[in-house]
């Protein structure tokens, strides 16, 4: 547990604002400087996708089986749009929110043009909504398509949301991909720890990544080196497509224990199942991030043994 007083808060939190930060912090990562973010974004990220079809539990294509989800589980945050939040907000009150302030559709390829995801709304208008709806809006997300030629725009209002954000008191979270025609690959670690020194440079508080490519026994290791280059801003990686539930965990302790990561920012591998196993997953992932759970615990909380 991290005591009030060893926080390190930004310089660009004014006076009025630290105790608010610091609450904000503390409560998202429960006190112990990681962060479990669920994932709900992908509803415009992914289309449906991600939400319907072979694979998918049917009751994933019910929007509300996200905020289910959210409200019955352990977890340090559920990550969404403002509009989900306002539409379902008022029947989950107690669930920690973070808006995602951009998005686009996955319907433009790489290859036909470089992704571009401005702001659907700013900073002072989360501000606005949180004090009208009394909800537990504890920070803002971003995404960034580094190496996109729309990229200065992106980083530009990176730039200006984080400032406003730790102006209100709000905790930032910077999703950063790198993606275009000019990056050939993605999932290199060298990338990807450039990456995190975007973020770091923009004054976030936490970075998401994907985690690089490479034999599976490598990738914790080659995973460092974005975890030594993001600095005080914390690293956590993102969830990825579907996968067996052991591995996952196996992964997520990895990256926590071996590469040193912050935590993760898991959707898909939780929302896609039924409910009940969702909330079982959820479970498993946050004792490991939160509690230091081994592999074999967790695996077990999953299971329900």
């Amino acid at each position: 547990m991290i005591e009030n007083e060893n926080i390190k808060i930004p310089l660009d939190v004014p006076a009025k604002s630290r105790n608010r930060y610091r609450d904000n912090y503390l409560r998202i990562t429960k006190g112990r400087e990681r962060l479990m973010l669920f994932a709900g974004d992908q509803k415009a990220e992914h289309l449906n996708d991600d939400f319907f079809g072979e694979g998918i539990d049917r009751e994933d294509n019910d929007p509300e089986h996200l905020f289910r989800i959210a409200a019955s589980s352990n977890i340090g945050v559920f990550a969404t749009q403002l509009g989900l939040i306002a539409r379902y907000g008022m029947d989950y009150p107690s669930v920690p929110y973070l808006v995602k302030l951009n998005s686009k559709t996955n319907l433009i390829k790489a290859e036909q043009a470089d992704p571009r995801s401005p702001l659907w709304i700013d900073v002072p208008q989360v501000v606005e909504f949180m004090e009208s709806s009394k909800l537990d809006i504890l920070g803002v997300g971003y995404t960034i398509y580094l190496g996109s030629e729309h990229e200065g725009e992106m980083l530009s209002q990176a730039a200006r949301l984080v400032y406003q954000a730790h102006q209100a008191g709000l905790v930032t979270v910077l999703w950063v991909y790198p993606r275009g025609r000019a990056v050939a690959d993605e999932r290199d670690p060298h990338l990807i720890a450039g990456a995190a020194g975007v973020a770091l440079t923009l004054g976030s508080d936490f970075v998401k990544l994907n985690y690089p490519a490479g034999a599976e026994e490598d990738r914790a290791d080659l995973f460092k080196e974005a975890v030594q280059a993001a600095g005080r801003t914390k690293v956590v990686c993102a969830g990825g497509e579907s996968t067996d539930a052991r591995l996952f965990l196996q992964r997520l302790h990895d990256q926590i224990h071996i590469s040193g990561a912050a935590g993760n920012a898991t959707g898909r591998n939780i929302h896609q199942r039924p409910l009940d196993e969702a909330i079982r997953l959820c479970n498993a992932i946050y004792a490991i991030t939160l509690d230091n759970a081994s592999v074999d615990w967790a695996y077990r909380l999953y299971s329900g043994e």
